[in-house]
C-alpha cells in the first residue's frame, strides 16, 4: 500500500484525513483518548492538508485568546459553523473523481 493510500485510508497506527477532520478541534484542545490522540498525531506529521488544517485552527484559536475579550455565542456558533464548513467542503486529499470545494460566504 502507498503513503498516499495509507494517508486515506489510515492504519492501526494511524487516523485517515477523514477520521482526523472528524475530531480536529477535540484533539487540538486535549478532549481526545491517548490512542486517538497518537493516530491523529502520526496522521498530521504524515499529512500536509491535514497539517495545514490543524495550523489554521490553532492560528484562530491563538488570535482569540490575545485577544482577550469575551466572544458572545453569536460569534462563537458562526465561527463553529465555519470550521465544521471547511471539513464538510474539503475532501480528501487524492479522491477520485472529488469536486472542486464550493465556498460558502454567510
Amino acid at each position: 500500500m502507498s503513503t498516499k493510500s495509507r494517508r486515506l485510508l489510515g492504519s492501526r497506527d494511524t487516523a485517515s484525513c477523514m477520521q482526523t477532520m472528524r475530531v480536529l478541534q477535540s484533539y487540538l484542545d486535549g478532549h481526545t483518548d491517548q490512542v486517538t490522540a497518537r493516530r491523529v498525531a502520526a496522521h498530521l506529521e504524515a499529512c500536509r492538508r491535514c497539517g495545514l488544517e490543524a495550523a489554521t485552527y490553532t492560528e484562530i484559536k491563538s488570535a482569540l485568546a490575545r485577544r482577550s475579550l469575551a466572544l458572545d455565542d453569536e460569534v462563537l456558533a458562526r465561527l463553529r459553523g465555519f470550521g465544521n464548513n471547511l471539513t464538510r467542503t474539503l475532501p480528501p486529499e487524492g479522491t477520485p473523481g472529488a469536486k472542486k470545494p464550493r465556498r460558502v460566504w454567510k
